[in-house]
């Protein structure tokens, strides 16, 4: 009963939060964008404002993840859980920030990419918007800021990755899978980190389900993005060897 009513407090939280209108009309949008792509054709010319975008999103981060790593200095402790003033414009530069990246799946579906909207991208997206709001309205603490300011820091190399991409299209840096690696990562030290907040600093359990979907999750992209192909192309090559 004790997980049924915090469960229940949990979701009272989530659906008064301010983000939830945006969140309903992101995944409407992408629920209609099957048929927006039917009857529109793909937009072209949008690299430029691609650019900008992703360096405006990495540049977001260095801020937030500056801002979390002085925050939780000055706590003197991973798993503070007390309400830090130094904090708390970051957190709602870090909610502003994941507000911003809803942009990446508004360019996706304009551009005709619906195979990049995969359920990872749109569950990542969706939750991480929810849960920054969640975390600066109620819980701008140290213990969060080191998650978030992991999570700011992958995302610097990410939107630099794509901000690069964008802006040499024909040369994009050659170190996509190490940056999946350094995001599966984050969520493995995440885990052990809220493992340890559960048992001895009275952290709830949500985040140590969250952390698992999203390892599990990234851990089955890089699978079939990376080891999968590999093996495939490995195997490829051995029987083009016999048949030679």
């Amino acid at each position: 009963m004790a997980i049924v009513s915090a469960a229940g407090s949990f979701l009272h939280l989530v659906v008064g939060l301010q983000s939830m209108p945006l969140f309903c009309l992101y995944l409407l949008m992408i629920s209609l964008s099957g048929l927006w792509q039917r009857k529109v054709p793909a937009l072209s010319g949008l690299r430029p404002l691609l650019v900008v975008h992703n360096f405006a999103c990495c540049l977001a981060s260095v801020c937030s993840l500056g801002g979390f790593a002085y925050g939780v200095w000055r706590s003197g402790s991973l798993y503070g859980r007390q309400t830090s003033d130094s904090l708390t414009w970051f957190f709602t530069l870090y909610w502003m920030t994941k507000v911003l990246e809803l942009l990446d799946t508004v360019f996706m579906v304009l551009r005709h990419k619906s195979r990049q909207i995969s359920f990872l991208h749109v569950y990542h997206h969706s939750s991480m918007l929810l849960l920054s709001d969640l975390s600066r309205r109620f819980y701008p603490w140290p213990a969060i800021a080191v998650f978030l300011g992991m999570n700011s820091f992958v995302h610097v190399v990410l939107y630099l990755y794509y901000g690069l991409s964008a802006l040499f299209p024909d040369n994009p840096p050659t170190w996509k899978k190490q940056m999946t690696q350094v995001q599966i990562a984050q969520f493995l030290v995440g885990f052990v980190l809220a493992v340890f907040g559960y048992l001895y600093h009275s952290f709830c359990v949500y985040s140590i389900f969250y952390g698992l979907t999203m390892t599990y999750l990234f851990s089955n992209f890089y699978y079939h993005a990376y080891v999968k192909k590999s093996r495939s192309k490995e195997a490829k090559e051995v029987l083009n060897k016999k048949g030679d």
